[in-house]
Formats: C-alpha cells, structure tokens, sequence
C-alpha cells in the first residue's frame, strides 16, 4: 500500500468549470501492471478547510488492464458548538472522459448515503454506472456539504484490480405504457428513493408498496444519479407504469426530473448564482421529462428552492407528512397563480404531492398526485400534470371532483377555464369520499371564501357555492383534517388544482 498526503497548499488548485468553482488536489498515480494481476492500493489524506469549494476533485491515474476500481473513505466528526455545522463529505466518480459540467464523464453518485463502492464492466455499486474501466485520468468527487471550524480531515483507500473485465449487460428499461382505463384518473408518487441514492428500501419494496397503496405510477428519483433506470424493468407491469428520472440535488434546491429518457443523467453542480439551472432545465424537457421544483420551502441545508420558478412544469406543493414547510409553499404556489391572473398568463404552474420517502417508516403514496390522463402512459401521464389536471391527496382513500357550471350549461373541471362573461352565475361543486370529519374549504385569488361543516364519519359529502368570475378568478378546494388547536387550520388531507373562471 502506498500513501500520499493532500496536505499541501502547493498541490492544490482552484479552477472555475462554468458553474461552481472547484479545487484539484495532486494526482494519485498506480505503476502499470506489468504481469501483476493482484488488488494495487493507494491511500491519500487531506484536510479540507471551511469554506471549501462546492466540489473537490482527486484526479487518478488508471493504467491498462484494470478490470475493477473499489473506492472507500472515511473522515472525522468532531464536536462542534451549539448551532454550528459538523463535518458531511459526499462522494462520487468521474471516469476518464472528464468532469465537465454536463460532460459525459459522470460514473455514479452516493452523497453520504455509503463509504465505500466500485465500478466494473459488469456490475457496479448502487448509485454507479457499470462500464469499462479504461486508462486515464479518473476523478474522485468529494463534495464538502458541511465544514466544521476544525476543518475536515479525510482518508480515501484507492483499490485497482487488474484482469480481463467481464461483458458488459445491455440495459433494458421498463415500458412506456401500462394496462390503462382509457381517459381516467391515476394516481402516482413522482418523488422516490431506493438503495440507489440514500434511501434503504430496494426497488421491489418500492413496486410492492407502491401497487400496496393504490398507485398506478411512480417515478424514479434518486439523488445525482440515473444508476437505477436500468434495473426497474422487471418490476413494471400491466399495473405499474414506472418513469424514469432523477432529483437533481444542488447546493440551493432540488428539482425532479420527472419521465426523462432512459439513462438521462441531469448535472447538480452548480449553484444559483452560477446561472446554469436553465440550461439543464431545457435538457429535461429535451429529453422528454417535466421540470418539478421539489419541497420549496424546506428547511434543511441546500434544500430550499432559490433558483426561481421560470422554468417549472409543476412545483411540488406537499413533500410526505404534511408540515409547516407545506403550508408555507401552499401559500407561495396560491400566490404564484394570483400573479398568473394578474398578468393574464395562460402559463400556470400546476402543484404536485410526492411522498418523497426513503425508508419506512416513510409511506409511499403519502401524498399522491391523482392526475386525469387519456391513458396510463407516460407522455398522457405527463401531459395531465403539466395541464394541471390534478389533485392531491393523502392516500388511495381519498376521491374529490371540483367543477364549475354556468346558466348554459358551460361546464369545467379541474385545471381547465370556465368561458362565462364576468357577471354570469356560476356554481361550483365539490365532491368528496374517502375524508371522515374533515372540512372543506373553498379558496380563490381573494383567500378563502367558503368553508363547510365538518364531513360526516363516512367521509364523503358535496358541497355547492355560488359565484361569479367577476368576484372570483379561479376556484380551488382543500380538505383538512381537525385542527389540534387553536386558529391555525388542521393538515392537508387533499388540495386541488384550480379551476379558472371567466374568458
């Protein structure tokens, strides 16, 4: 075993790829092999200081004829005051085609979520891309989230086996389209996590609680990683239409990349300031997925959403548990949609719930977004989203129908525009199953204009309320559980998407 030291300012250097700047640390080289098929290892250290760049590269030199490269990386925890932030170091690879910003370079990500992984032809850690191993320069990615004051000393053990790699598997991916009802509501969980990010469940887990809880969609969504897509397609059935995407996790928010191509790798490297979001928004859409800003309002570091909302398809209102952080970005989306009406944008960003779930006890399906699509496929699936033909709620119990009728019978539902002149009487009518001693409230671009009494124990009921789009601009429903105390009103059993009013 060999051993190198990071130690040095002089071995360092700071470099800016178009997005976040980056600090370089000495290269790590290994002897050719020379006949040698045995494990060769290389051990380096170094100690980051706070204020470290976003991302950390340790270029290695990788000759011919290695078959596998192991990774494996520790580094310290120290007590740290009251208030401030200790240690967390990410981890992930590049290989020898570079680390350029939206190159195509990337190998694999796993954050925090492990301490060690490998890549090979054949087979590869989750949260990595199987390939080749092929000489050149390789990248370790280490990513700094948090520095304590004492700075961050790590230690990573480079492994290179050497020997005639294994072929190579052809991916194959789960199907487009699933055994459908035609024109219909269907219920999904677009916001996921498995073993191939830093969730603990397995992809079947996934599909078994998913078909548990009455969905007919969900959407793969790790973190900086598409390693997954290529290993859903046994589990997809006449049953289950799985999309393939990503949460694309940066410094200042995260975004689902919601039904992208198969293998469609979305770069996170880059913060706000660096304006580059846009540019890989556009290459969502490219490759065929929906741009969904995820948790706007969380409160955990890098989470919250600061890269504005030009560029949603949706925005995901409601994260697992219903919490303050919902409610925060119930009233943000509610006030997005009275400035769409104000500038007489046709352009409205739908809302979205996901469950966002990573181990149990984390629910699947808590929230889901039930969407009325031609099919149950993944562009009809996706056009209902992105039309905002949709609902949320709590669980498969949960059923509402929100429609708007003028004198005429003009009639519209949810996400579509009742065309009545500003004066015409409208009703509004609102069914629901599955809420027992909920409340239902009604809200427009004025707040909320009407609230009933509490649904009986059976949990169905309808209301009706009568309006006009003079008074009212758009109509939207939610269903609260009993508030606990006090005036604050009780967690989200379900929320639709407006219905608009007037021409």
């Amino acid at each position: 075993m060999c051993e190198d030291d990071h130690a040095g300012i002089g071995r360092r250097a700071v470099f800016v790829t178009g997005a976040a700047a980056a600090l370089t640390l000495a290269t790590v080289s290994f002897a050719s092999a020379a006949g040698d098929t045995g494990p060769r290892t290389r051990t380096v250290r170094g100690t980051l200081p706070p204020g470290s760049p976003d991302f950390v590269y340790v270029p290695v030199e990788v000759p011919r004829g290695v078959r596998e490269l192991h990774v494996a990386y520790t580094y310290d925890r120290p007590t740290v005051p009251a208030g401030t932030q200790g240690n967390a170091l990410d981890i992930g690879l590049f290989d020898e085609q570079g680390t350029d910003l939206g190159g195509r370079g990337f190998r694999g990500w796993s954050g925090g979520a492990r301490t060690e992984f490998f890549v090979r032809a054949d087979a590869a850690t989750p949260g990595y891309v199987p390939g080749p191993v092929r000489a050149g320069t390789w990248h370790i990615a280490l990513g700094p989230y948090t520095v304590a004051p004492q700075g961050l000393s790590y230690e990573i053990t480079i492994t290179l086996t050497h020997g005639e790699p294994d072929e190579a598997p052809r991916p194959v991916y789960p199907p487009e389209r699933a055994k459908g009802r035609g024109r219909a509501w269907y219920r999904g969980d677009c916001h996921l996590h498995s073993e191939y990010s830093d969730g603990r469940y397995t992809l079947a887990e996934i599909a078994e609680l998913a078909r548990a809880a009455g969905l007919d969609f969900i959407n793969s969504s790790e973190h900086n990683t598409h390693s997954a897509h290529a290993h859903w397609a046994d589990l997809a059935g006449d049953d289950l239409l799985i999309l393939l995407g990503e949460e694309v996790t940066t410094r200042n928010g995260h975004v689902v990349a919601l039904g992208t191509d198969p293998g469609t790798f979305v770069d996170w490297r880059y913060r706000a300031r660096d304006n580059r979001f846009g540019r890989f928004a556009r290459q969502i859409r490219r490759a065929g997925g929906l741009v969904v800003p995820a948790h706007p309002h969380a409160t955990c570091i890098g989470c919250n959403w600061k890269f504005g909302f030009g560029e949603a398809d949706a925005v995901e209102v409601w994260n697992g548990a219903y919490t303050p952080d919902d409610e925060v970005a119930l009233a943000d989306w509610d006030g997005m949609l009275v400035a769409s009406v104000r500038d007489g944008r046709r352009d409205w960003i739908p809302a979205m719930g996901s469950s966002d779930s990573h181990r149990s006890p984390d629910v699947i399906g808590r929230p889901q977004t039930v969407v009325l699509a031609d099919d149950l496929t993944r562009e009809a699936i996706q056009e209902g989203i992105r039309a905002g033909r949709s609902y949320v709620a709590e669980s498969s119990k949960v059923t509402l129908s929100l429609t708007a009728s003028g004198g005429r019978g003009e009639h519209a539902g949810i996400g579509e525009r009742l065309r009545v002149a500003a004066d015409t009487p409208v009703t509004v009518r609102l069914e629901v199953t599955g809420a027992p001693r909920c409340t239902v409230r009604l809200v427009t671009d004025q707040g909320v204009l009407f609230t009933g009494d509490p649904l009986p124990v059976s949990g169905a009921g309808v209301v009706e309320w009568r309006t006009t789009a003079s008074y009212a601009a758009y109509v939207r429903a939610e269903v609260r559980h009993e508030a606990a105390a006090g005036p604050l009103p009780g967690a989200l059993a379900a929320f639709t998407n407006p219905v608009f009013l007037g021409s």
